[in-house]
């Protein structure tokens, strides 16, 4: 094998994972291949990372020690099979497809393959992602610890069994898009209250990563901190009860659940 790492699917996770190793030092540009779908985005790529760049899923998984699949997992088992005949047994095989067990992977090669499922969230676009590490039992500790130190390239990285991989989905996997909509209702009410747009959404922001920041930092319990700046009979109690009244806590539960259940469905499509 001539390289540490490829990346079959080039997108925002693909690319993510690819910038920050590179920024980490984790990995150089001599270490990557990666494949992508146009002449282009190939051209695009090797300009802007100076990385080897192909046309071809079956190149990059002949020469990679680890191999990353970051398509949609519609895509995944289509790939699986490309690559199922020529992938060396020593290649550890990273899937990013949301809902896609390592059973069902397994059963597409004809020789044990040791895998590891990756559910990583947008956050890695910017350095601050969340990624659960699923790897099959065949997969020995040093592989594991070496996909984890590339994803906490990107941020922070977990390693837990595979049956919680649903849940991650729904939680930290949907959770950005829950979070962009919380940032967006608190700068609306910014605008209502007078605040220019631009500004709102800065404070809104900016609120939103301190405070989660603080929850890493601190570990102290996000209710022991929310206690922290209820001052009594002060303005905040007031808009936690208008929270609490229009079941904010209930319904962020309920989209976790959901989209949970929509990952293990995606599957069995």
């Amino acid at each position: 094998m001539k390289y540490m790492l490829g990346i079959i699917g080039a997108g925002k996770i693909g690319e993510a994972i690819l910038s920050g190793a590179l920024a980490k030092k984790l990995l150089s540009p001599s270490d990557v291949i990666l494949s992508v779908r146009t002449e282009q985005h190939r051209k695009n790529l090797e300009e802007k990372y100076h990385v080897t760049a192909v046309l071809s899923n079956r190149e990059v998984a002949r020469q990679s020690e680890m191999l990353l699949i970051a398509v949609k997992p519609r895509t995944i088992f289509e790939v699986l099979q490309e690559i199922a005949d020529i992938i060396p047994e020593e290649t550890v095989l990273i899937s990013t497809a949301a809902g896609v067990t390592l059973e069902s992977m397994q059963t597409r090669f004809t020789k044990k393959v040791a895998l590891i499922r990756a559910m990583p969230n947008l956050g890695v676009s910017v350095g601050e992602g969340m990624t659960a590490l699923a790897p099959a039992r065949s997969t020995d500790d040093s592989s594991v610890q070496k996909v984890k130190r590339l994803f906490e390239a990107v941020g922070r990285a977990l390693v837990l069994d595979e049956q919680y991989m649903d849940a991650v989905t729904g939680l930290s996997g949907s959770g950005p898009a829950y979070v962009y909509l919380i940032i967006e209702a608190l700068a609306d009410g910014g605008v209502k209250m007078g605040l220019p747009r631009e500004v709102s959404i800065e404070l809104a922001a900016q609120t939103v990563l301190g405070a989660a920041k603080t929850v890493l930092v601190t570990g102290e319990h996000p209710a022991k901190l929310k206690d922290q700046v209820t001052t009594p009979a002060g303005s905040t109690i007031d808009g936690l009860m208008e929270l609490e009244d229009g079941g904010l806590r209930v319904t962020l539960i309920k989209a976790v659940v959901k989209a949970s259940e929509r990952a293990h469905q995606l599957l069995h499509k």
